[in-house]
């Protein structure tokens, strides 16, 4: 290991053993956390461009169902989340990771919104747990979750382990080992208050519009968000282990809801930014 990143990491582990590290994060719902005054200074005027991300693809498959894959489900979302934004927010762009069941690196997804200076990045992905009756829905954001809450960002990360050379693209991160984390939480912090606004509307449309099971907005160590230049969550939409959310996934009505939930807080989150 590098001199320089011994020191990066011994300086991140010193700090974060100060922080409030790996907890579930309940904002009060009708009053969203504050944007500090350096993030406020950098936002954009504007909601112009969203890049939308369909997790995995290609050789892999996310978690599985009875009936279907993650990377399908995800991908049908997108597209007509994509479709609704274009058509109902005018002079707003989107640019898509993926629109065909291909892989693509975990590094790469921010860094397309980043290239294109997009001023939200939005991961549509599903649960998956060995009991059937887990369900409800749950937003992430990038941060430094406590090492025995790290169970979605592991499962997540791994599609690293697909990609070539990863050990290189990730600095010797390997995503099987929750002491390795520490490396994922460099996200620029003035986004966190932003990123958890937009997780607290989305969880806020799944609950009241659809009578979702709230399973709240959590931070995780999450390498397709750690690098994103702008507020970023992942989205977790139902558990494709559970055969009553599958299908719910699956049906033309579940993605319609779905999709209007995430549309409903995208259209709130920039009203918000652009009144200011």
């Amino acid at each position: 290991m590098s001199q320089t990143k011994i020191f990066c990491t011994t300086f991140l582990i010193i700090f974060f053993s100060y922080s409030a590290m790996g907890r579930s994060i309940h904002p009060v719902k009708d009053d969203p956390p504050e944007i500090s005054d350096k993030a406020k200074h950098k936002k954009p005027a504007k909601i112009t461009t969203i890049c939308l991300d369909a997790g995995h693809g290609g050789r892999d498959a996310g978690a599985r169902g009875r009936k279907s894959t993650e990377k399908q489900i995800a991908l049908e979302v997108v597209l007509k989340l994509g479709k609704k934004i274009e058509k109902e927010l005018p002079g707003v762009k989107v640019i898509y990771t993926r629109t065909e069941d291909v892989f693509i690196d975990l590094y790469a997804r921010p860094a397309l919104a980043n290239k294109h200076n997009a001023d939200l990045f939005i991961s549509v992905h599903l649960n998956s747990f060995s009991r059937q009756a887990a369900r409800g829905t749950e937003t992430l954001v990038c941060g430094f979750g406590r090492m025995d809450e790290q169970d979605v960002a592991i499962r997540e990360n791994a599609s690293i382990l697909l990609e070539e050379d990863y050990e290189e693209n990730y600095g010797g991160f390997d995503p099987s080992d929750p002491s390795s984390y520490i490396v994922f939480s460099l996200m620029k912090r003035e986004y966190r208050d932003q990123s958890i606004k937009l997780a607290s509307l989305m969880q806020d449309a799944y609950t009241k519009n659809s009578r979702r099971v709230d399973r709240g907005v959590k931070e995780q160590s999450l390498a397709v968000l750690a690098t994103a230049g702008m507020p970023a969550v992942l989205t977790e939409i139902g558990f494709i282990s559970n055969p009553s959310e599958e299908d719910y996934m699956i049906s033309a009505k579940g993605q319609s809801e779905i999709v209007q939930n995430i549309f409903n807080s995208i259209k709130n989150y920039k009203n918000s930014v652009e009144r200011k």
